[in-house]
């Protein structure tokens, strides 16, 4: 018996932590996988013998390069850029690009740590990357924003391709500077390739990507609902952030028969009680994304609604509640406040909103809840299809994405359901998500021997 049989969960995740000081995000993520994933393979003396797990967490690599730029004052910036490959398994790289000062080695690690798993729930051949740097485009020019993208891709265009590592948008990345990215990374190659998605639709992008991870975690939510014998109609919905995931989140729960009635930024959450109709959430959209607003404005606009500084929308009463802004945003406090509030389920539309303490208290409180990896994979699940779309040469129409985004939803849940249902009609979704992502790709990591 390897002598890696023998160790604990304890043993483990201090290892983790002795070789990674002080990234506290990357540990959190490795701990939320190993707590289910130790009791999988309890059993299994492969993957053990095989240290997959120790593998998983260790990232193929990661890559860390300066980007100077010039502002529109002429001076020079200087802004550390990262991409961190973690594991392609199964399938190239895949993941997003995040501009934000937050951002930082450890953040990217932990993405690309749950991007792994994400992909290989949506069932298409990819593996998990991630990547950014801690530029802030809040406040910026839009020439100062290109000259940033250029420089960015300048160093990053050595370590990408449509068939080693196909990256994304992400916060602070839109449709306009993957665009300008796209450019410079053809200018340098002189090559026309699905290197990057989230395009335009006019240069190889595909419909759909702006609602889908939304849209995504609302299917979820409404496929946890329907196992219980329930429905999102006449539901009243929380969810947090005001950009593309959280209002594409709002309009799919209205579509559905179900009633959203918060929204929220960096500065605080609306509550409008009397919810948030289509022309509503159009609203939102055109005022963050094309007068980068703040969602105060929106108590102007309508009557009845109120703001909340400084809060998140955690304390108000609902039946479901989706986290849609950014990482560690729903503490401890907040999902018991939740609960206490008779809030049946969550689902994730961000990638690990919920911070551990939080975590546990759903699944303590065995209600549903519903982890990004599993819950906000649609949006990746549309960028491999357009990864297929552009390896094709071809187009594929909205009705068809729709389709192929719900059945994606529908298989990812299934999957979960594989290895999470607890009996007495609990099913802990945390460890099935954690459970088939792991098995797809560990046994794919077995086939492969040691490498």
């Amino acid at each position: 018996m390897a002598v890696s049989d023998h160790v604990d969960l304890p043993t483990f995740m201090e290892g983790v932590k002795r070789r990674n000081p002080h990234q506290d995000e990357f540990v959190q993520a490795v701990q939320e996988v190993a707590e289910d994933i130790f009791d999988f393979i309890a059993d299994k003396e492969e993957y053990h013998e095989q240290q997959i797990l120790r593998r998983i967490a260790e990232p193929d690599r990661v890559v860390s390069f300066r980007v100077c730029w010039e502002d529109d004052n002429g001076n020079i910036r200087v802004q550390r850029g990262w991409r961190v490959q973690n594991n392609n398994a199964i399938g190239p790289y895949k993941g997003g690009i995040r501009f934000h000062p937050s951002v930082t080695e450890s953040v990217l690690k932990f993405l690309a740590f749950e991007q792994t798993f994400k992909n290989a729930l949506t069932g298409l051949p990819m593996g998990g990357g991630k990547g950014g740097s801690n530029f802030n485009p809040k406040g910026k020019s839009v020439r100062e924003i290109m000259r940033f993208c250029q420089s960015f891709m300048t160093e990053l265009y050595r370590h990408i391709g449509a068939d080693t590592d196909v990256p994304a948008g992400d916060i602070g990345v839109g449709g306009r500077e993957i665009g300008y990215m796209f450019g410079q990374y053809k200018r340098i190659t002189n090559q026309f390739t699905g290197v990057l998605t989230g395009k335009g639709l006019e240069w190889g992008g595909s419909l759909i990507r702006t609602e889908a991870t939304g849209y995504g975690a609302v299917y979820f939510l409404d496929n946890m609902l329907k196992h219980k014998g329930d429905s999102l109609d006449g539901k009243v919905a929380v969810i947090s952030g005001s950009g593309n995931v959280a209002t594409h989140a709002a309009e799919k729960i209205l579509h559905l028969g179900g009633k959203p009635i918060t929204l929220s930024d960096s500065g605080g959450f609306i509550h409008d009680p009397d919810g948030l109709t289509q022309e509503k959430i159009d609203w939102v959209k055109t005022h963050k994304t094309h007068r980068r607003g703040r969602i105060k404005d929106y108590v102007d606009a309508f009557k009845g609604a109120t703001f909340h500084e400084g809060k998140t929308p955690w304390n108000v009463e609902c039946d479901v509640a989706l986290p849609c802004a950014t990482q560690n945003e729903l503490l401890g406090d907040d999902a018991r406040a939740l609960v206490a509030n008779g809030c049946i389920a969550v689902s994730e539309g961000a990638n690990m909103p919920s911070n551990l303490d939080a975590v546990h208290v759903f699944k303590d409180a065995k209600i549903m809840f519903a982890p990004g990896k599993a819950a906000n994979a649609g949006g990746v699940a549309v960028s491999g299809l357009e990864m297929s779309q552009n390896s094709a040469r071809r187009a594929w129409k909205e009705e068809e994405l729709q389709v192929l985004l719900r059945d994606i939803m529908d298989g990812i849940h299934d999957r979960c359901l594989t290895y999470g249902e607890m009996g007495g009609g609990y099913t802990d979704y945390v460890r099935g998500a954690n459970i088939a992502g792991f098995k797809k790709v560990a046994d794919a990591m077995l086939a492969f021997g040691v490498v």
